[in-house]
């Protein structure tokens, strides 16, 4: 699990902590590195840089997720749609790199018409999010959000409802892999509901992991973090494929793009393979 100050902030409030008061603990350093990863790709677009900020977008969305008994249901669906398109503003150009780094398997020489597609992608996405003014979205989106809860009549021990809302997570995911598991053929779509519910208990433990005391989440998150890999893995090729496909226009030599075609069947079908076999072992 990742150490921060967030982390020792929770386990400091113990078991008298309410869920409520905990809130702006919890959001306030998520909300900063959504800030600064953004600021950092408009000084540097690397590949990192637009993957660790859809990382903390999507672990906003899963904190307003665990908060949502607590929030007006509409405010919050709202929100949490917000910072979905915040994360696929940046994921537009992240796809891309994902497929240059792909496709760079081949022979190590990727098509410039390619790499041009990609700084086009990196402009939309930048413009984007500027227009979007996410500092000021993401500041109003904490303050609306730790007033509701402040001034909310009845409060929630925060150990209890931390666990009912990381059980209802785990719930989540294994009713994914129930339904993932039970098809003849595998189904992209049903694997990658598998991901994203696997995620979402991950950050959940990581929030409250200090006041978390049933049983040893090391080891929970360390499984997830195994499925997490492989299926991230293969949703990138088949997010690839999908890509590759809708531009196939930009080659000047379709013998090329239909060989980049077929060496990424090729790799998602590894990939898929891999990830049913963990799935039957979970």
């Amino acid at each position: 699990m990742k150490d921060d100050d967030r982390t020792h902030e929770i386990a400091a409030l113990g078991d008298d902590a309410h869920a409520e008061s905990t809130f702006a603990a919890l959001a306030a350093p998520l909300v900063d590195e959504a800030l600064a990863r953004n600021a950092a790709i408009h000084a540097d677009a690397s590949p990192e840089s637009l993957h660790q900020l859809r990382v903390a977008l999507r672990r906003l969305r899963s904190l307003w997720w665990a908060y949502r008994p607590l929030l007006d249901k509409a405010e919050n669906t709202r929100q949490r749609a917000l910072y979905r398109f915040l994360a696929d503003a940046a994921g537009e150009t992240r796809d891309w790199d994902i497929l240059l780094e792909l496709l760079s398997g081949i022979d190590g020489d990727v098509p410039a018409c390619l790499r041009d597609a990609r700084e086009r992608a990196l402009a939309a996405s930048r413009e984007t999010l500027v227009n979007a003014d996410i500092r000021n979205v993401l500041h109003d989106a904490l303050a609306s959000a730790a007033k509701e809860l402040n001034t909310a009549s009845v409060r929630h021990a925060l150990p209890r409802f931390a666990a009912q809302r990381v059980r209802a997570a785990e719930r989540s995911l294994r009713a994914r892999m129930r339904a993932a598991s039970r098809v003849k053929r595998p189904d992209y779509e049903l694997l990658h509901d598998v991901r994203k519910a696997g995620k979402r208990v991950r950050y959940l433990i990581e929030f409250f992991g200090p006041v978390l005391d049933e049983r040893d989440h090391e080891r929970v998150l360390k499984r997830l973090k195994e499925l997490q890999q492989c299926f991230g893995e293969l949703n990138d090729v088949i997010a690839s494929i999908a890509l590759l496909r809708a531009n196939v226009h930009l080659f000047a030599d379709q013998c090329a793009a239909r060989d980049a075609l077929a060496y990424l069947k090729l790799r998602r079908k590894e990939r898929r393979r891999e990830a049913v076999r963990l799935l039957a072992k979970a």
